[in-house]
């Protein structure tokens, strides 16, 4: 009898211990999923259609019909107006620049961080022209600074990347004497 109660308690432990088991699996795996969850919902991305160019760093684009004013993430170009002053160097440059590679563009695709929208109401957004980050493009040959860094972006890496080399080879407005860096 006593044997027959100590097999009991054994296989009851056992089933106790693998009821726990499975629990911890679940709820591990769970864990899982909902990190990737969180991971994919970052960024999402979503076929536009350009409808215009404003400058170096902003287009507008049809975007689930309506037309919004996308921002440029970790870029900044040269200004084409300011308060009625004359355009700033190589704003006309990078403007024509960004306004060419988008309207050659056989698709175009943009991809949000976490924060979708800027102080003035415009999406922020990294900009892919036929699979190549545009903003890489427009730094690397030296029409736009990195800036505005808010977050660990996802290709911030890639542009900080691309400006050292234009610095290095004092392209667009790396030329400049005394640019302020």
């Amino acid at each position: 009898m006593l044997k027959t109660s100590k097999r009991i308690q054994k296989e009851m432990m056992k089933k106790k211990n693998s009821k726990y088991f499975y629990i911890l699996l679940v709820l591990f795996i769970g864990f899982v999923l909902y990190e990737d969850s969180l991971q994919l919902n970052t960024l999402e991305s979503s076929q536009v259609v350009l409808t215009k160019c404003v400058d170096g760093d902003t287009a507008h684009f049809e975007i689930n019909g309506v037309d919004e004013t996308v921002r440029f993430l970790a870029i900044d170009t040269p200004e084409l107006e300011v308060k009625g002053k004359s355009p700033e160097p190589y704003a006309n440059e990078a403007a024509n620049y960004t306004c060419k590679a988008l309207k050659e563009a056989t698709s175009i695709k943009l991809e949000y961080e976490e924060e979708k929208y800027d102080k003035y109401d415009r999406r922020l957004a990294w900009v892919f022209v036929d699979d190549e980050l545009l903003q890489e493009k427009i730094v690397e040959e030296g029409f736009a600074k990195v800036r505005y860094l808010y977050d660990d972006y996802k290709y911030t890496k890639v542009v900080e990347d691309a400006e050292k080399i234009a610095q290095q080879e004092k392209k667009g407005v790396w030329s400049i004497e005394n640019i302020n860096k």
